[in-house]
């Protein structure tokens, strides 16, 4: 094969990076490639480098890594460009899950919608469209840009209406629904099939096979329901999959912040979720999973080079989609997936400049999606709200219309049940003042944002929300790990 550049910006996601590194690894068709590290912080560019480096020499592979905060330089020639940045780092999250709170707005993860992805699409979309900008201006002609960035369906709609990139986005979601699923009916290796189609974040089953018989609902739910951890991890997944008649592929707690029924009051928040791990629905869960882990990462940093020495197991590769279609569009064998795509009729019940997540095969064609597929009514309708709010925020963070800003998130399906429209004005107020620095679409707006909470009448409250943990210590992370490790 003949060589290519793949560009990976926000490097700095370390373990993440390292996973995409390895699988690329597994095939030796691309191997002999150049793997090209920019990030904003040169520290962990140094890191992820240093690990990278010593993964290639173990294994003696002619591959060639190099690393750059010159995002431009990375870019130059790149056939392929990875994105999996968080603009405004742990900092910005912080107040995604802070400010709202202070208006009754109680977020598990904050990424995707709600008040917390909103934002965050507003932080991520400039951006993602001076990603695009230079993707055009100096990478190979033609190169596919590959986004892991949340909020997901909002970049990958701004990269291709506003960035003219070819676009595609890629999430693990619907595999670990898969793999929940496999689990309960006792299915093993290559024996389950699914179609999930929806957006991301809201995906469906519509369609369940387990050696070629269709798995009807009543099967799922005793089938979930019997299972001795789903059963309570899963509380509000199942409820779902009662009233809709399909399972949804995202988390407990993810799942709550989209569907405002279950997190609108405190006492209904503690009744659906689970405490067991952040994701089954705990107030804050991911940004304090985030903290540790960058905490743990910079700690124990010797340890993980140290394990980047043991030679690869090509067979371990994982279920991200990144490497199986670098490998389907380079040597042309055949990969099915779901990806993240403008619809343009994919979904037949969905807007057409929607980005849906959809079954689709991957060859040396390109990204061929499955047409003409239309989700049971509940699932579509939970789906529209959803991507009414993501298109007024796309075109709010594109224009730095405050007013814009301010109705997509009223129309956000938790917000509006909990706030009223004073309040959803103070709050993206108040947010958009504490996050100006990565703001700059809003420079314009600040100081009357400014103004309007120096005479601000709606009464807020400091609460950590109705299922908050503490950050844990470095000390309390190693004592767990080495309770699970001897148990």
């Amino acid at each position: 094969m003949a060589t290519f550049k793949i560009a990976i910006i926000g490097a700095g996601s370390i373990g993440f990076t390292k996973k995409l590194f390895t699988d690329i690894l597994a095939v030796p068709e691309l191997r002999d490639i150049e793997v090209a590290l920019t990030d904003l912080s040169a520290r962990n560019l140094e890191m992820i480098k240093a690990i990278l480096d010593r993964i290639v020499e173990v294994n003696r592979l002619p591959t060639k890594v190099t690393a750059t905060t010159d995002r431009l330089k990375a870019l130059e020639g790149a056939r392929y460009i990875i994105s999996c940045v968080r603009v405004g780092g742990l900092e910005a999250y912080a107040d995604d899950i802070r400010i709202p709170l202070k208006y009754g707005v109680d977020q598990c993860v904050g990424d995707t919608i709600c008040a917390g992805g909103i934002l965050y699409g507003q932080r991520n979309i400039p951006v993602i469209l001076d990603f695009c900008r230079d993707i055009r201006a100096v990478a190979e002609p033609g190169a596919k840009f590959l986004n892991y960035a949340n909020p997901m369906a909002m970049n990958t709609w701004a990269a291709i209406e506003y960035g003219k990139v070819d676009t595609v986005g890629l999430c693990h979601g619907v595999q670990h629904g898969g793999e929940q699923i496999a689990e309960i009916l006792g299915a093993g290796e290559g024996e389950l099939d699914y179609i999930c189609s929806g957006i991301n974040h809201q995906t469906w089953f519509v369609d369940v096979r387990l050696k070629g018989r269709r798995i009807g609902k009543d099967e799922l739910v005793a089938a979930f329901e019997a299972h001795p951890v789903f059963s309570k991890q899963e509380k509000l997944r199942i409820d779902v999959l009662k009233r809709f008649g399909v399972y949804s592929t995202e988390s407990n707690g993810h799942l709550s912040e989209y569907l405002p029924w279950y997190r609108k009051r405190p006492e209904e928040i503690t009744r659906w979720i689970d405490m067991s791990d952040w994701i089954h629905g705990e107030t804050g869960g991911y940004l304090r999973h985030s903290t540790e882990t960058r905490n743990w990462f910079e700690t124990e940093f010797p340890q993980f080079l140290e394990a980047a020495g043991r030679p690869l197991d090509h067979q371990k590769r994982s279920n991200e989609h990144a490497s199986h279609i670098l490998e389907a569009l380079e040597t042309g064998r055949v990969y099915r997936g779901h990806f993240n795509v403008k619809n343009d009729g994919v979904i037949t019940n969905l807007p057409a400049d929607a980005i849906i997540e959809s079954p689709g095969f991957v060859d040396r064609f390109g990204i061929n999606m499955v047409s003409g597929l239309t989700l049971p009514e509940a699932c579509a309708a939970t789906c529209l709200s959803s991507i009414n709010v993501q298109r007024m925020s796309v075109h709010a963070a594109v224009t730095g219309d405050l007013d814009l800003l301010k109705l997509a998130m009223l129309h956000d399906p938790l917000v509006g049940a909990i706030c009223t429209p004073e309040e959803v004005w103070q709050m993206v107020d108040e947010m958009v003042v504490a996050q100006s620095q990565w703001l700059p679409q809003y420079a314009h707006a600040i100081d009357g944002a400014k103004e309007r909470l120096g005479r601000a009448t709606v009464k807020t409250r400091e609460w950590k929300g109705a299922a908050r943990r503490e950050v844990r210590s470095l000390d309390e992370l190693r004592a767990e790990r080495q309770v699970r490790a001897a148990g």
